[in-house]
């Protein structure tokens, strides 16, 4: 099937981190006319032991931890610099992944050939099939 050519699942999901965390950013930058002229996400997902979060609330076993650093660049103040900082903190895929999820799964009949459109706006589909 696959030959490792494409990102995996985790980089998939910190493509989105960064991608939204990055256009948030950028929109509250432009909507304050903000000399931000680029701004760099680079992610990183590892797990690490409970017992070494100072902060989680899991205190057994393993966590997933994500590092995010974020390059701001152009000529802005450091109250400028701060405060993007915490609007990247309001970017969507960021509050979704802090905040409480429920995955629900359920098994459809097999697909046909035909392709049907989409019933929600975000739905998305994801196949293995040849």
């Amino acid at each position: 099937m696959g030959n490792d050519l494409g990102p995996n699942p985790y980089e998939l999901l910190l493509a989105a981190l960064g991608a939204c965390t990055s256009m948030t950013v950028r929109m509250y930058a432009d909507r304050k006319q903000w000399p931000l002229q680029g701004v760099q996400v680079r992610l990183g997902h590892s797990r690490i032991y409970a017992k070494d979060c100072a902060t989680c609330d899991t205190k057994e076993g393993l966590v997933d931890q994500i590092d995010l650093e974020i390059s701001l660049i152009g000529s802005l103040s450091e109250s400028q610099r701060q405060r993007l900082m915490e609007i990247a903190d309001h970017c969507p895929v960021h509050r979704t992944l802090l905040g409480e999820i429920q995955i629900r799964m359920t098994l459809s009949a097999p697909a046909s050939t035909d392709k049907q459109p989409a019933r929600r706006s975000r739905d998305f589909c994801v196949s293995d099939s040849i």
